[in-house]
């Protein structure tokens, strides 16, 4: 059945989920980041559940799940996008971290850290800003290169209207953001071996 239309995930902020966590009863925390993303900086005890492998297996990866989901991204964007896929198969109580990764790190609250690297946002804006400037200097030589970054000024204004990034989910599927913790087989060995105090009780 279709709960989409009915089910609509919440927000919370990130000291409502500190304190979740802190009275031992944290949700199940899916980071639907890149693992590269993941690695350079996490919520301890977060899952990293990508969005394209979720928007790709939601069926598979609501089997793992309970009803106490909050999902998290950078800036809660990535997260509402998942969020609406769960809620599509059947996945009641969600919630997104209100403001992300960003809000998180904001309020000093604790994060696991490992390798750094650019946030898939930070990418698209250097991939974006470097088309547009090359075309638009390419074309004082080729007058038609000033029409591709007139293309990507629309990408960009398509991405904000809708709220998706084309761009950043082609950014994606590059090695440089990818990684063992991004496929499917790793994710569900995952959850399975870290159940949540409510699947152990």
């Amino acid at each position: 059945m279709d709960t989409s239309s009915t089910t609509r995930p919440t927000t919370l902020d990130a000291a409502g989920l500190r304190e979740l966590i802190d009275s031992g009863h944290a949700p199940r925390l899916l980071d639907v980041r890149t693992p590269a993303e993941f690695e350079t900086a996490h919520i301890p005890g977060a899952h990293n559940v990508p969005l394209d492998l979720l928007r790709e297996h939601p069926e598979e990866l609501r089997r793992h799940l309970d009803e106490d989901v909050v999902l998290i991204c950078r800036s809660g964007a990535r997260a509402t996008q998942a969020g609406q896929v769960l809620a599509g198969v059947g996945l009641a109580h969600l919630r997104i971290l209100d403001g992300g990764m960003t809000a998180w790190q904001a309020g000093h609250a604790q994060v696991e850290r490992g390798v750094p690297r650019w946030d898939l946002e930070r990418q698209v804006r250097l991939v974006a800003g470097s088309i547009v400037l090359v075309s638009i200097l390419g074309s004082v030589f080729v007058p038609g290169l000033k029409w591709v970054a007139g293309v990507i000024g629309a990408g960009l204004t398509v991405a904000a209207v809708t709220n998706t990034c084309a761009m950043g989910m082609l950014l994606g599927r590059l090695p440089y953001n990818r990684g063992p913790g991004g496929e499917l087989d790793t994710v569900v060995r995952r959850l399975a071996d870290h159940p949540t105090p409510r699947q152990r009780s």
